[in-house]
């Protein structure tokens, strides 16, 4: 008689996204009466009751509904992108291939254009941000048989926007107004976590949309996620055309270079910053390469479709933590150092020992919930260091080390295989290390210099 051998597969409980749900929630409630008992009473806050311009808030309604927006279009390829290669009969090789092709684009191309953001304008780069989303669903609704070279170039541009226009131009406006009454930083505080809220939250919509797209037919259903994108990316550039002129004083080429070479290249604090950042950024393309063939290597059966979600709730939870941080008078050097180690140990661990899977997404889901609380608290040191005309510039070249050192691995591994997945996992872990040291070092330089809370302007009225 045969032996029977029952397959199960692994998946959260649902424990697991209650927990995070209430943990969100409550740390959100209860941040009002902490601030009421600990705060300072003339330091602003989101959660107080202060006067406002009328402007500011609408703005930030606007913003993050738009942000959202965008998070929904990135997460749908984000989601459906590689399955989609392989409906299409992509090979191994060609999807190495193609995802050389993104990150080239971002590094030869995508390091510019937040000095091209800078000298055109904020707005006018997000509204290319919806139009080359536009292109790629309309190409791939008309085309039998879609160019995935083509889709793919301008997918990685648009995420090369994304990854800086947004939150210049939220800065930006939000300068025009909060400045004047005296709560520029804790109104733009609030912006960048609930930014990094929300992109969460979107991203976890995002494949609900997709997976209520496709459905059970999938010769029907595969067309679904690229007419859903067309449509949002239709309702983003209308919102962007019809809202907010967004107009701004602009700086000439030159003007730019040389305030670029002066405040930007001539400021170590922001050179340690933008290592910080890149290191980041580095980890975080790692992780999100290599987190699913790390849960089912040796065969391992697990349910990656509850467990994306489950990491993204992790980052919201992170996020909700950045207010109680902020406002606890802790120094965002000291926070992100802390940060930046636990992320390289949990990435250490990984890379070193051969574990469960429900360690493993534990210690992935805990890598989430930093990525949440550092995203915010760089965006907050970039608001105090990098002059508001320069910054997307700053960080789009910021990235370009990362995204060579991505091409780089990603070269090694897929064409040459010269170096394991664990091996990737601890370049991502050394990264991490550099960058809680360079929040150090940018700690003590803060204490040579006069820092200040607002940022560099080179303009002068």
């Amino acid at each position: 008689m045969g032996i029977v051998i029952e397959i199960s597969i692994w998946e959260p409980s649902s424990s697991v996204f209650i927990f995070i749900f209430f943990s969100s929630f409550l740390l959100l409630s209860l941040f009002p009466f902490y601030l009421s008992k600990h705060a300072p009473t003339t330091k602003s806050s989101a959660f107080s009751d202060h006067p406002f311009s009328s402007s500011s808030p609408r703005f930030q309604l606007y913003f993050l509904l738009l942000y959202s927006l965008a998070s929904v279009l990135e997460g749908l390829w984000s989601v459906y992108g590689e399955f989609e290669l392989v409906y299409h009969g992509i090979s191994k090789e060609d999807t190495v291939t193609f995802m050389l092709i993104g990150f080239g684009a971002a590094l030869f191309v995508g390091s510019l254009l937040g000095l091209v953001s800078d000298l055109i304008g904020r707005k006018k780069t997000c509204l290319v941000f919806f139009i080359l989303h536009l292109i790629v669903g309309i190409w791939k609704m008309v085309a039998p048989s879609p160019s995935f070279w083509v889709a793919n170039l301008c997918l990685s541009l648009a995420t090369s926007i994304f990854s800086f226009s947004f939150e210049t131009w939220a800065v930006v406006e939000h300068d025009k107004v909060d400045s004047k009454l005296g709560h520029r930083q804790d109104i733009l505080n609030e912006t960048f976590w609930l930014m990094t809220f929300f992109e969460s939250a979107s991203l976890i919509g995002s494949q609900v949309i997709g997976n209520w797209m496709v459905g059970g037919n999938l010769e029907k259903g595969i067309g679904s996620p690229s007419i859903t994108a067309t449509l949002l990316a239709i309702l983003g550039i209308t919102c962007m055309s019809r809202h907010y002129d967004g107009t701004t004083k602009i700086m000439t080429f030159k003007d730019y270079r040389m305030s670029f070479s002066v405040y930007i290249l001539g400021d170590r604090r922001i050179w340690l910053l933008a290592c910080a950042q890149a290191c980041l950024h580095f980890s975080i393309a790692v992780f999100w390469i290599l987190w699913a063939p790390t849960l089912v290597a040796d065969g391992r059966e697990v349910f990656l479709g509850l467990i994306y979600p489950c990491l993204l709730g992790a980052r919201m939870l992170g996020s909700t933590v950045f207010p109680w941080l902020i406002n606890a008078s802790l120094r965002t050097e000291d926070c992100l150092t802390c940060a930046f180690v636990v992320q390289a140990l949990l990435l250490s661990i990984i890379a070193y020992d051969y574990e469960e899977i429900g360690v493993l997404v534990t210690q992935f889901s805990l890598y989430q919930a930093c990525i949440g609380l550092i995203l915010p608290l760089l965006a907050r040191l970039r608001t105090m260091y990098v002059p508001n005309e320069l910054r997307g510039g700053m960080i789009s070249l910021s990235l370009a080390p990362a995204n060579t050192a991505i091409l780089f691995i990603l070269m090694q591994r897929g064409y040459y295989r010269t170096i394991e997945n664990s091996t990737m996992i601890v370049f991502a872990a050394v990264g991490l290390f550099m960058a809680a040291g360079c929040m150090y070092v940018l700690k003590r330089e803060a204490f040579k210099g006069d820092m200040k809370e607002e940022p560099i302007s080179t303009f002068k009225d």
